[in-house]
């Protein structure tokens, strides 16, 4: 789907079939942290997963919040694979969202500490929900029962 106000978000049909195909092969770590996001199940934030931006698919986009999540195997670790990475989080942060990178072996080993991490940040960048206002009550006129 094309945004009118924003043609250049067009997704083309070769990075959409990616990221289906990417949705469908998810890693271990992928999969854990996303039983976490899903439905609302992190404080009520709505997170997709592998959705493209710009030429990237990230893992996980909260869009309530700008918030991009992440998940790094060993091979982002080394220094091409840290530039690359430096280069997609640019591109992605122009775009008006916040990156969070996590090792999948963050997401293994320590999972309440990355849950923590992304609540925190959803908190301080997620708008806060209007609270409702009170309606002014109504005047009602009193209407008298006839006895019968």
């Amino acid at each position: 789907m094309v945004d009118p106000d924003h043609p250049d978000w067009e997704v083309s049909a070769r990075l959409r079939a990616n990221a289906r195909v990417l949705r469908r092969n998810s890693t271990d770590a992928e999969r854990i942290l996303w039983s976490e996001l899903r439905g609302g199940r992190l404080n009520g934030a709505t997170f997709r997963r592998q959705v493209p931006i710009e030429n990237y698919i990230a893992d996980f986009v909260c869009h309530m919040a700008k918030l991009v999540i992440e998940l790094d195997g060993g091979q982002h670790f080394s220094d091409e694979g840290e530039r690359a990475d430096a280069h997609r989080s640019t591109v992605i942060e122009a775009r008006g969202f916040k990156v969070l990178r996590f090792s999948n072996l963050d997401v293994m080993t320590n999972r309440g500490g990355v849950l923590e991490t992304i609540a925190t940040t959803v908190a301080e960048r997620a708008p806060t929900p209007a609270l409702p206002r009170k309606r002014e009550r109504e005047q009602t006129v009193s209407v008298e029962k006839k006895q019968p």
